[in-house]
């Protein structure tokens, strides 16, 4: 071990960002360094129920969780993509899908085919030509089948519905098994050193003093360390992304049980559906600027599709992200560092991307500057992506209805999203930047989900005549429908493979 090695870490917050920490860095940091979770039972955590992205079966696939297990824990369901309605206009609808659509060719991606007929009128919906988005709509879900290489049955992308507050918990006893120490207690005070800055200790209220090498700040908003103590600036995207208020609220279960999260769009807002086993969580996002907190939460608890097990609860917020996600010795996880809201579910992401950037670039007590600086441009990079992705969806709206979807429409964006839709404009061009989460078939579901069409497609589609594309269609299309005729209905899946004991 080196001389100025990390021996100590101290996590201060529990919740999802404060266990998927402590799990992780138990599992997959050398052993011997001491790791100490701090938490009051008195503070709640933001915790609904969550939905993911396909990314989170790598996070769990590294600390080696079994899958059903996990699912039984935490109520947990399936998830191949999200629906949105009522964004791009009243009574329209789109599903933005995990995983592929159709095959690309060798001179093209296969999208390109298929917007040479969609202009012209001779193709259907995109939808038409992923599984991910044929299978929603039929309540069904299987694991991708590994004998079947060919086959869109062999390539199924998906991710998960849980309980954050049950994951949480599973992942504390995980750690714990592990060596994690959990420190029950509220933080009185943060001490920070006069001569460099540098957090010294944290003081509880019963007076005891706790030290570390390493601090990470998942005290949510609160941002006792990264945002209190040690004042780094906040980055307000609230222009661009005016939503700052959500109420949460479960309901009871309906059938049938849906292999996707449903988000709709309201007046100043828009509300997430996400089904777990024994129940749905439903909340409605919107901006206070434009909706009272009553009539947002009427619209919630109409728009309900079961009985409503408990009072909506409110939640304020500011999106953006701290200036800084490492400062000194103290790297923010999850709320503490930045806030998005969650309509492409990427909150979890956000969290694990965090860690799994801050074990690439684990620092000694030198804490050496080059790699703060490259572990903050990287975390910025990410964020300004998937704001830019975020924005997409209220900015490319048809919505005239409210004054609300006025300014979105009308708003200024960043200047890379402008360019991202200029492109798109001109050919159907889309490329993925660096490592930004999002894929070209991702945006060009939301693109396209949204009403924004090129004005053409890429030249080199004209290779091939209409008769052969069209043919080429017509068989993913018929493969992808043959698919889903054969497989379980969601509900079938899980009783089959992860079903949650009984209350």
């Amino acid at each position: 071990m080196q001389e100025n090695a990390i021996q100590d870490i101290v996590i201060v917050g529990g919740g999802t960002a404060g266990w998927m920490t402590a799990a992780a860095l138990a599992e997959l940091l050398p052993r011997g360094l001491r790791i100490r979770l701090v938490e009051s039972d008195q503070i709640g955590t933001i915790g609904v129920g969550e939905a993911t992205i396909p990314h989170i079966r790598t996070f769990n696939h590294a600390l080696g969780i079994d899958e059903d297990e996990f699912l039984r824990a935490t109520q947990g369901t399936f998830k191949l993509g999200i629906e949105f309605a009522n964004w791009k206009q009243v009574g329209e609808s789109y599903i933005h899908g995990f995983g592929k659509i159709g095959h690309d060719q060798a001179l093209a991606k296969f999208y390109q085919y298929w917007l040479r007929m969609y202009l012209a009128g001779k193709a259907p919906d995109l939808r038409h030509f992923s599984i991910n988005t044929m299978a929603p709509h039929a309540n069904k879900f299987m694991r991708g089948a590994a004998d079947m290489p060919n086959s869109p049955l062999g390539d199924i992308a998906y991710a998960f519905h849980f309980d954050a507050g049950m994951y949480a918990r599973y992942l504390r006893g995980y750690s714990e098994k592990r060596g994690v120490t959990r420190t029950e207690g509220k933080i009185k005070r943060v001490a920070v050193r006069d001569a460099d800055g540098f957090v010294d200790f944290l003081e509880l209220e019963n007076g005891e003093r706790i030290r570390g090498d390493l601090y990470i700040d998942c005290s949510g908003m609160a941002a006792l360390l990264i945002g209190r103590a040690l004042r780094t600036p906040f980055e307000d995207w609230g222009h661009w992304l005016p939503c700052d208020t959500a109420l949460a609220v479960p309901c009871a279960s309906t059938k049938p049980l849906l292999p996707y999260t449903r988000s709709s769009a309201h007046g100043a807002g828009w509300q997430w559906r996400i089904p777990l086993q024994h129940r749905i969580g439903n909340g409605h996002v919107f901006s206070s600027g434009f909706m009272s907190v009553d009539e947002a939460s009427a619209i919630l608890l109409q728009n309900l599709d079961g009985e409503a097990l408990g009072e909506p609860r409110a939640i304020s917020f500011r999106p953006g992200k701290r200036a800084r996600g490492w400062n000194r010795n103290v790297v923010a996880v999850g709320l503490s560092g930045g806030f998005l809201e969650p309509l492409e579910s990427t909150s979890i992401h956000l969290i694990q991307s965090a860690i799994t950037r801050l074990i690439h670039f684990f620092p000694t007590r030198a804490f050496d500057q080059a790699d703060i600086d490259a572990y903050n441009a990287q975390t910025d990079y990410e964020y300004e992506r998937i704001r830019d992705f975020i924005i997409l969806h209220y900015k490319q709206t048809e919505r005239t209805d409210t004054p609300f979807w006025n300014y979105c429409r009308n708003m200024e964006v960043p200047e890379t999203l402008r360019r991202k839709m200029d492109l798109f404009r001109t050919h159907g061009r889309l490329f993925r930047e660096g490592e930004e989460l999002f894929t070209e078939v991702s945006w060009l579901q939301v693109m396209h989900g949204q009403g924004l069409r090129p004005h053409g497609y890429h030249p080199v589609v004209d290779q091939r005549s209409e008769e052969e594309i069209g043919s080429l269609l017509s068989n993913v299309a018929n493969v992808i429908r043959k698919c889903v005729e054969v497989m379980p209905t969601h509900e079938e899946f899980i009783a089959a493979h992860c079903a949650a004991p009984a209350p």
